[in-house]
């Protein structure tokens, strides 16, 4: 299970994550929807320690970690139960596939560079891409290269998988494609946290959705509820510019 408790993050002062609580339990698929600039991002960056927390706790597993206090040693076990995908790939443009998605296994988790080659190799077959393990990012597509560091990801065999709009930077004909490797991870109960403005693949895919505003959770529940019924007049504001005409405003 992960647990957030008070999660509390300021940039110059002002609170962009002010007192998030979050329970998230293993195999569940939950997508945090909200405007821009609401601290959804910030708040995947926290679970990582990409950006350290000014208050809160953070559960993952038997881990607990004050954020106030975190070491480098707890840092280092929270990154290693937390894989990130970013949403400009983020991968090395020096190394192949192969070599980007064996490069955490080499370089974090110690493994030897024959066993994290050979488990890359795994990773590029199930992701479609057992093609690409010599191609540099430069000679793939934008959703190929999403693919591998959703590859990267999975071959961290972390508690939860962090997707920070994975979609956002591609071409519209690249989306499905790296849709559908997600869609393939949740039918797998790989555990998810994905900040997304895909509202069709929150409907399809998440076992809840959680609607953040001005750093805040407002709302939460089951995408049935959520989208169809949402209880907070901020949700419904938010849903209806996005959906348009796909929600019926006199069913909230």
């Amino acid at each position: 299970m992960i647990k957030i408790e008070q999660l509390v993050k300021r940039f110059n002062g002002a609170p962009v994550l002010d007192g998030i609580d979050l329970e998230i339990e293993q195999g569940e698929i939950i997508v945090v929807i909200g405007p821009s600039g609401t601290g959804k991002s910030t708040l995947l960056r926290c679970l990582n320690f990409l950006e350290r927390p000014d208050a809160g706790y953070l559960t993952l597993g038997d881990l607990t970690i004050d954020s106030t206090k975190a070491t480098r040693a707890e840092i280092l076990a929270a990154r290693r139960r937390t894989a990130f995908v970013f949403q400009n790939y983020a991968l090395f443009a020096n190394k192949t596939a192969l070599e980007n998605i064996a490069e955490g296994l080499i370089v974090v988790n110690r493994w030897p560079k024959v066993k994290a080659h050979a488990r890359a190799r795994e990773i590029l077959e199930r992701i479609g891409l057992a093609d690409k393990a010599d191609a540099y990012p430069a000679s793939l597509s934008g959703g190929q290269q999403q693919r591998v560091g959703i590859g990267r990801a999975m071959a961290a065999q972390a508690d939860i998988i962090l997707f920070d709009e994975p979609t956002s930077s591609l071409d519209p004909e690249w989306v499905e494609e790296v849709l559908g490797l997600m869609k393939q991870l949740a039918r797998e109960r790989q555990t998810m946290l994905v900040v997304t403005h895909e509202m069709g693949f929150a409907q399809d895919v998440a076992d809840r959705v959680v609607f953040m505003d001005s750093g805040h959770i407002v709302e939460q529940g089951p995408p049935s509820q959520l989208f169809r019924a949402p209880q907070d007049p901020r949700t419904r504001d938010f849903l209806r510019k996005v959906l348009a005409n796909q929600i019926d405003p006199a069913a909230t």
